[in-house]
C-alpha cells in the first residue's frame, strides 16, 4: 500500500461509520466504473482504428473542413 494511501485510509477510519461506508461505497464503485471503461476501451480498438483511418482519409482527400470555433 502506498504511503499517501494509508494516510487516506487512516483519516477516513476517524470518521462515523455511516461515513466511511460512503467513502467505502464511493471508492469501490469508482474502481468498478475503471474496470468497465477499460473493458469497453479494450472491446472498441477496432472500431476506434477504422474511425481514424476513415478521418484520415477524408483529411488527405481535401474533404474537411477548418474546424471555426466561433460557430460552435
Amino acid at each position: 500500500m502506498t504511503h499517501l494511501l494509508e494516510k487516506a485510509f487512516k483519516k477516513v477510519s476517524k470518521l462515523p461509520e455511516d461515513e466511511q461506508n460512503v467513502i467505502a461505497k464511493w471508492l469501490l464503485d469508482e474502481l468498478e466504473s475503471e474496470k468497465a471503461w477499460e473493458k469497453s476501451f479494450s472491446e472498441s480498438e477496432e472500431i476506434l482504428d477504422h474511425l481514424v483511418k476513415e478521418t484520415m482519409d477524408a483529411y488527405e482527400k481535401g474533404k474537411t473542413n477548418q474546424l471555426d470555433s466561433t460557430k460552435l
